[in-house]
């Protein structure tokens, strides 16, 4: 699919900044994001990859993913048309191979008890998929 592709080059230049990347991510119930880096310094980052003019305007909740990140951006392609995008989040500009940032987002430091959170549910989420990973029939439906 085009915006896993996209995905993909996103994660490659997060991985790049020292990021832990973990894609389709949920913040809170009804929230998937495409992408969520855990920086360095513990800065939180949504990354919503979009591939068409279609995809972006069927998106009606990207606003509520600014409450749970320090910084928003969007990925696209260079065929995507960027004067749709808001001028006040980030930009990627991304290919499956790679990707590098047009514009920085601003940055919006989240609350420490959301920042704890988020922290916690990324560690556990990660964890759970690595273990996922590592041995799939303890996942498995009936597995204890």
């Amino acid at each position: 699919m085009p915006g896993q592709r996209l995905a993909r080059g996103v994660a490659r230049l997060l991985h790049s900044m020292d990021h832990a990347v973990l894609t389709e991510f949920v913040p809170e119930r009804g929230l998937r994001v495409d992408l969520v880096g855990l920086g360095p310094r513990g800065e939180i980052w949504i990354v919503e990859c979009k591939s068409c003019r279609s995809d972006f305007v069927a998106d009606r909740k990207w606003h509520r993913y600014l409450d749970w990140c320090d910084r928003y951006f969007w990925a696209v392609d260079e065929a995507f048309p960027l004067d749709l995008l808001p001028e006040r989040t980030g930009l990627i500009m991304a290919d499956p191979y790679g990707a590098e940032i047009r514009r920085m987002a601003p940055e919006t430091r989240l609350q420490g008890a959301r920042r704890t959170r988020l922290m916690r549910d990324i560690a556990r989420v990660a964890a759970r998929r690595l273990q996922a990973a590592n041995d799939p029939l303890a996942f498995s439906a009936g597995a204890s």
